[in-house]
């Protein structure tokens, strides 16, 4: 026996196996598990009055019937029925391989704890709770995971996201509740660009679907001034048919003027854009989804919105209209068509209600839109 290798350095192989051991032990005391997902869409578009001058446009999309992303959601199991959960999402362009400048690269972030008895918590920028009641109960076209060019209840949700945001979710049964409250941040004065948020949805297996969600964001320099939204609405599936029905409200102070750090756009943006010129905005939208075998849907979705402005100049409404078809050629990959038709009156254009990434149309104008186009999720 050679003494010298008995009291020098382990063999490689010793200390593998030590390793995988001592990972094996560690893994026992807590299961983790992280997963990527995402999705790639897009379509050759056509749309009318696509500027302010009335021009057309021919484009290969940066997204069709959904935006394309990428992203990381992962947890770890702590014990005593609590977990550690986080998750990371990008949204980027398939065309130039591009993040989305509409948004910060990581859109979604945020980590926290979940519990099987009392709920979850999570710490980041994520999705408010106004969106969340409409996404669990009443969106329209609720098959896809998210929509891209042509959603305009999307306008309605003060931007989707929030960032610097502290969000508690807790479910019974089929009923869920969120609350969340966003930081401003400001020294002095803790209220300024913070954002409140709450809601309720009802979403049983099936057929009847029930939300309601409230937000109030106030402004980080006039700190007294708010932007606040309602919205309320259900939808029931008898066979292979939905229905759904959707209400939503925004309300803006005089001297609200959109110096918020939580939303996703700048105030210039938001001035630009007009969202910062209304004093009330009013949409009622519903729509029918009908499932054709297992793989095709088809759907007829309407949006009628009234606003009122802070000057007569603000005046203005909105009708919407689309319908879809979109196959499934696959579990993950689709072939689709869409076309969607609007009008515009007064002091509403159409990047209002499609946002800054959104087709661009003047106010007085009509617009129409077809495209068909490929996603594939993973």
């Amino acid at each position: 026996m050679n003494l010298e290798m008995t009291r020098g350095p382990r063999p490689l192989s010793v200390f593998l196996t030590g390793l995988a051991l001592y990972g094996a032990t560690e893994a026992a005391r807590a299961q983790s598990s992280v997963t990527l997902y995402g999705l790639v869409d897009t379509a050759v578009r056509y749309t009318t009055h696509a500027d302010t001058a009335g021009n057309d446009r021919l484009q290969l999309a940066n997204g069709g019937l959904g935006e394309s992303h990428w992203g990381l959601l992962g947890s770890e199991d702590i014990g005593g029925g609590n977990s550690v959960v986080f998750q990371l999402e990008n949204r980027f362009f398939p065309n130039g391989g591009t993040s989305d400048p509409s948004y910060p690269f990581f859109n979604t972030a945020f980590v926290g704890v979940r519990s099987s008895t009392l709920g979850r918590l999570t710490l980041g920028r994520q999705v408010n709770p106004f969106a969340s009641a409409v996404l669990r109960s009443y969106v329209t076209n609720a098959w896809l995971p998210t929509v891209y060019l042509f959603r305009p209840e999307v306008g309605m949700a003060q931007g989707v996201w929030a960032s610097n945001m502290a969000k508690y979710t807790v479910r019974w049964q089929d009923l869920t509740m969120e609350l969340s409250y966003a930081f401003g941040g400001a020294a002095g004065a803790f209220g300024a660009g913070s954002q409140i948020g709450a809601s309720v949805s009802y979403a049983p297996a099936w057929p009847l679907r029930l939300g309601a969600g409230y937000l109030d964001t106030r402004d980080a320099v006039n700190s007294s001034a708010h932007f606040k939204s309602w919205t309320a609405g259900g939808a029931y599936t008898f066979g292979n048919t939905t229905v759904s029905a959707g209400w939503a409200m925004n309300r803006e102070d005089r001297a609200y003027l959109g110096n918020a750090p939580n939303g996703p756009y700048t105030p210039a943006q938001l001035t630009a854009l007009g969202f910062t010129q209304l004093s009330s905005r009013e949409m009622f939208f519903g729509g029918v989804t009908q499932l054709v075998g297992t793989r095709t849907h088809v759907s007829a979705n309407v949006w009628r919105t009234l606003q009122v402005g802070k000057t007569a100049s603000g005046n203005g409404n909105a009708t919407q209209f689309q319908v879809v078809a979109d196959h499934g050629v696959s579990r993950r990959t689709s072939l689709y068509i869409e076309a969607d038709y609007s009008l515009y009156r007064g002091g509403l254009v159409g990047a209002q209600l499609q946002g800054v990434s959104g087709v661009s149309a003047a106010s007085g104008s009509t617009q129409l839109g077809v495209m068909g186009g490929l996603r594939h999720a993973f």
